[in-house]
């Protein structure tokens, strides 16, 4: 194969060799423009110097070994979407089903008498699915503010009493600076925070429902500080002397945006917590990440000894996600220059509201 000279919009090959040096270059290959090279420092350096240059030029770069030789493989960056993303599509389909069929407990019908029913628990799936939705476009719109490539929300569904195990997007690209992982980062939960105000707010004004059958009758519910505050402005109750009345499906909507809200602001991996937290601390985040863990396995350990391990289970399945997310790694951006005073409050104020999102037993199925 023979050594071709590089694009003009690319970085030529000899501003490269101080980081990689590069021998053989391929622009015909389908996945990108091939540098064939050696790196002249750690390999995982060798991302963090060069790709500046080459996200300039609207390219994302990659380093790998194949065949016993390294490769950097530039390809052009595209903040569209291209055609229609089907797999985006179908997902939001089938959490839209499942949620509906979630809601339709909540509401005590029976859809296996009548199919059609699940179309009543549509105010439960408006507003769980609002919620995922408005929190992940936060992180969307913020990533096209910075220019960084991301999917659409891939919504997750899921036959529990939620429907859903909530909803992710993907950011195949270099984060450029810390302003902007801050930025991608803290927007999902505060775009969630104030849908999930709103939701509540107008679901506590709604009819509780009374439910006399089903699964949901042996579910307790947790509310968090979050959702009894505004309960409490608004004049209304999250409980009732008869077992059998329930809030409004609503209600366990903006429950839902709560919960997930708190879980992604745990500040570990590559959750949403994480992008903050190093963002602000920068790679101090790896102390915080071991704290994680400890503090979820020592609620577990509380819960058990003091309240009959009501939740405990969930506390410490968590504790272990925390343990495996935090070997994933967390998001690096290229250029370490420290926040400031602005989104350092705005962060702590972020943690803060996801604290109120918290409790301790948030859900417990009796039998």
């Amino acid at each position: 194969m023979a050594t071709q000279s590089s694009p003009p919009e690319l970085p030529d090959p000899e501003a490269l060799a101080d980081t990689f040096y590069v021998y053989e270059v391929d622009r015909t290959a389908e996945d990108g423009v091939r540098y064939y090279g050696e790196p002249m420092t750690e390999s995982e350096q060798v991302i963090h110097r060069i790709a500046p240059a080459f996200r300039q030029r609207g390219y994302r770069v990659a380093l790998k070994r194949e065949m016993g030789e390294w490769v950097l493989i530039a390809r052009e960056r595209s903040l569209g979407v291209d055609g229609i993303p089907w797999l985006n599509v179908g997902l939001a389909v089938l959490t839209l089903l499942s949620t509906l069929y979630a809601g339709s407990r909540w509401y005590g019908l029976s859809v296996l008498d009548d199919p059609t029913a699940m179309l009543e628990a549509w105010p439960f799936a408006a507003a769980a699915l609002g919620i995922l939705a408005i929190h992940e476009f936060g992180h969307y719109v913020m990533s096209r503010y910075h220019e960084v490539e991301a999917s659409l929300p891939y919504f997750l569904p899921f036959p529990n009493v939620l429907g859903t195990l909530g909803a992710v997007i993907s950011m195949n690209d270099h984060i450029p600076d810390r302003k902007a992982l801050f930025d991608i980062g803290v927007a999902g939960p505060l775009a969630g925070l104030a849908a999930t105000v709103v939701v509540t707010a107008i679901g506590v004004t709604l009819p509780p429902v009374e439910v006399t059958r089903g699964i949901v009758t042996n579910i307790e519910l947790g509310y968090p500080l979050l959702l009894q505050g505004i309960a409490a402005v608004m004049g209304e109750q999250l409980e009732y002397a008869n077992p059998q009345l329930l809030p409004n499906p609503v209600v366990i909507g903006g429950w839902v945006g709560a919960f997930v809200t708190f879980l992604n602001l745990l500040p570990v991996g590559q959750l949403d917590g994480a992008h903050v937290a190093r963002a602000l601390f920068g790679d101090r985040l790896s102390l915080v990440q071991l704290a994680v863990p400890v503090a979820l396995f020592g609620l577990a350990g509380y819960l058990v000894a003091f309240e009959g391990g009501r939740a405990a289970g969930l506390w410490a399945f968590w504790g272990l996600l925390a343990l495996v997310f935090g070997r994933l790694g967390s998001a690096t951006p290229l250029d370490e220059t420290p926040l400031g005073p602005g989104r350092w409050a705005i962060g702590l104020v972020t943690f803060v509201l996801g604290m109120l999102c918290f409790v301790p037993v948030p859900l417990v199925i009796t039998m």
